[in-house]
């Protein structure tokens, strides 16, 4: 059976041959991806796989009806069903005078190099990253007598191609890796138990931390976690450590997401050019940082992919959108559409961050009377509807500016439209250590329940 390599030249035959068959337009998605995963515990490997993959997607559409169907059988005849089957579903759908592609003037004229790909990293072998996961936990254990356990240390990396073309015109290709290693231990103290982790990811394997860092890291979090207190229901202060307010900003692009605000399922309907935040608060979406891993040089839909300015000093500026939601609501793509192989496009922010403030993580603390540092958060009572907050969370109990005990069983209240409002003080500490990033931050005011 003959069976093709995945190319720019075969996603063009595909689409001639739906042409030829009745389709007015249509894309290709082809992804082929090579990923090795360890988990280990307590010095033994539990968990290993390596996997290599090929996956072709097709989009058509018969004027405004569309479907998408997809194969990982790369051969002659699964291409030629692929294709007849995606006509016939095609034809079957409804029409949606939303649906459609790109006009082809909107679509990346260049393809930058945006330094994606660790090629150097090919020759590690799998012993290699076997050690690493296992030194990783290993610096952890070692750290102090008091980390008696550990839940595992992974390590995981990812290499893939991905080529996109479609019958306006566009077709282009990339390239990217991603590496990453993490750890969990467990710590024991006066009958107590207490877990935490920390981690490093990144696009090249020579620019991740080092297992030392990682292990030491974790090992420092997890046991600042021991002799944890519950505290009375107050309204105070809370300092966001840089994960935490990163959950935020993630709430924040749900929110953004032109799928959410067609739906009616969002607290910034009809909010462009309003207040959103405090003066503070500026954030920016964007895809062209070099090694970066949100970065790519086109979005899902073959639109370059840009620096925009979300947020400015506290007002709302753009929103999220790909082609389909963006006509929805009577706007342009904003070069966010996302894409799996078999789907049609949804709605991602590329490298979503909050830009750093002027004043350190020790003055923010400093700036606190009484309030918590927060450090954990628990399950997902977030409604974007109405921007009411309530999770789970443990952290430090700040004392006159400086911390002083861990706390936990506790639960957060407020609502976003108010706490973004209410960030009075941005920190200086922005690592974009993933996709979607923030510093340290204060809420000036909010509910944290306890006893």
């Amino acid at each position: 059976m003959e069976r093709y390599d995945l190319s720019q030249d075969l996603a063009g035959d595909i689409l001639a041959d739906a042409k030829k068959k009745g389709a007015t337009a249509g894309d290709v998605v082809m992804v082929e991806s090579d990923s090795f995963f360890v988990t280990v515990r307590l010095g033994e490997v539990e968990k290993i796989s390596q996997a290599q993959e090929k996956r072709l997607g097709l989009r058509l559409f018969f004027g405004s009806s569309s479907a998408s169907a997809s194969t990982s059988d790369i051969s002659k005849q699964s291409i030629e069903r692929l294709v007849e089957d995606t006509v016939q579903m095609t034809r079957a759908t409804a029409q949606d005078p939303h649906s459609g592609l790109p006009a082809p003037e909107e679509l990346a004229r260049e393809i930058s190099d945006l330094d994606l790909l660790d090629d150097e990293s090919r020759s590690i072998s799998v012993e290699e990253k076997i050690q690493m996961a296992l030194e990783t936990e290993k610096v952890a254990l070692d750290f102090d007598p008091r980390i008696t356990n550990s839940e595992g240390a992974e390590f995981s990396n990812q290499s893939g191609r991905i080529i996109y073309a479609s019958s306006q015109g566009f077709s282009g290709e990339y390239q990217g890796s991603t590496f990453g290693h993490s750890v969990a231990p467990v710590a024991k103290s006066n009958g107590s138990m207490q877990r935490d982790y920390w981690y490093s990811s990144n696009r090249k394997f020579a620019r991740l931390e080092s297992p030392k860092s990682v292990g030491e890291k974790a090992a420092q979090r997890v046991l600042r976690r021991l002799g944890a207190r519950k505290i009375k229901t107050c309204e105070v202060p809370v300092v966001f450590d840089p994960e935490m307010a990163g959950s935020l900003l993630r709430n924040l692009s749900s929110a953004l997401s032109g799928y959410s605000l067609y739906k009616r399922a969002s607290f910034l309907i009809g909010k462009l050019e309003t207040s959103i935040a405090s003066e503070w608060v500026t954030v920016i979406d964007d895809g062209t940082i070099p090694g970066a891993l949100g970065s790519k040089p086109f979005d899902g839909e073959g639109l370059p992919t840009k620096k925009k300015t979300i947020v400015d000093k506290g007002r709302l500026q753009s929103y999220l959108l790909d082609t389909y939601s963006g006509k929805k609501l009577g706007m342009a793509s904003t070069g966010n559409a996302s894409r799996s192989v078999g789907e049609p496009p949804g709605v991602a922010p590329s490298n979503f961050y909050l830009a750093p403030g002027a004043q350190s993580p020790d003055q923010i603390i400093a700036s606190v009377k009484t309030g918590l540092y927060l450090t954990e958060l628990i399950g997902f009572g977030v409604n974007l509807v109405t921007g009411d907050y309530s999770r789970g969370a443990a952290g430090i109990w700040i004392e006159n500016g400086e911390l002083s005990y861990p706390v936990e069983e506790v639960t957060i209240a407020g609502n976003l439209k108010e706490m973004f409002q209410n960030i009075g003080m941005v920190g200086n500490d922005l690592e974009m250590r993933g996709r979607i990033a923030a510093p340290t931050i204060k809420i000036s005011r909010m509910t944290v329940a306890g006893n």
